[in-house]
């Protein structure tokens, strides 16, 4: 069965989706598809679903979500028992060969950075352009998450926001500043405070000859950091600046300030 979190949730098998349209049974089905093959607590669900004001009648309820789930993959020809299984004081999406988009997304990211690392620059960019194509939204768009989805969204948007870092590092070094300059501005906007995506943008500026526009997107980080946090920005990037003003700025210097502001970066 195909299982896809990286966007709105879509559990099909072949063309059949098994997703159901209400809010609830689909928050349950995202809770127990995210990580297949282990079990969820029925306390778990009921936190996911309800917080700190569960209904008196929470787990009869949660049992009528499950009925429908396993209606739904019934009628993909599955034995629904079987791929929704009751394990203990819980419930396990079970299906014996699941195809999940965020291991895979994982799978590809890990393989392009440890690339990077290792100074393979075009393998990283490949697997880092394939990891991050399989996102077609925010994770789990379409579903009301509570607290315990929560904490799986923020950790799979953390891994993407890493990979795209490494992705915009490996393809700098391959001398693509032009093709990233749309994208990393894109980035910076959605980040306004992540001061390694900043010091990317700069340098791909700086090697654009566009040194005006990278000396005004460190303005744009120092007014938003001072602002709203009441900081100034980390020292390597307050260089970096320096080098660019000053028209110092060299390739092997830049890489390895680019290293320095993502050590000092929080």
């Amino acid at each position: 069965m195909h299982i896809a979190i990286l966007g709105p949730l879509d559990v099909r098998h072949d063309q059949h989706s098994v997703v159901p349209s209400a809010a609830k049974s689909r928050k349950v089905l995202a809770t127990l598809v995210v990580q297949p093959g282990q079990v969820v607590t029925v306390p778990t669900l009921i936190d996911e679903l309800w917080g700190d004001d569960p209904p008196r009648t929470a787990a009869t309820t949660l049992q009528t979500y499950i009925r429908h789930l396993r209606v739904n993959i019934a009628g993909a020809g599955y034995d629904a028992r079987e791929i929704i299984g009751t394990r203990g004081s819980g419930y396990v999406f079970a299906d014996p060969d699941p195809h999940l988009d965020a291991r895979e997304f994982e799978r590809l990211a890990h393989a392009g950075q440890d690339a990077l690392r290792a100074g393979d620059e075009a393998t990283a960019a490949v697997q880092l352009d394939r990891a991050l194509a399989l996102w077609r939204g925010p994770a789990l768009v379409d579903v009301p998450a509570g607290r315990v989805l929560e904490v799986e969204i923020l950790r799979l948007e953390e891994l993407r926001l890493t990979a795209q870092e490494a992705c915009f590092t490996a393809r700098l070094r391959l001398g693509q500043h032009r093709e990233v300059l749309g994208e990393l501005a894109a980035s910076t906007a959605r980040h306004p405070f992540h001061e390694s995506l900043h010091a990317l943008l700069m340098l791909a500026l700086h090697r654009c000859g566009r040194q005006s526009e990278a000396l005004a997107a460190f303005r744009r980080l120092r007014t938003a950091l001072t602002t709203e946090l009441g900081l100034e920005p980390c020292q390597p990037l307050q260089r970096l600046h320096s080098d660019i003003l000053g028209g110092q700025l060299h390739e092997l210097g830049a890489e390895g300030l680019l290293a320095t502001v993502r050590t000092a970066t929080p």
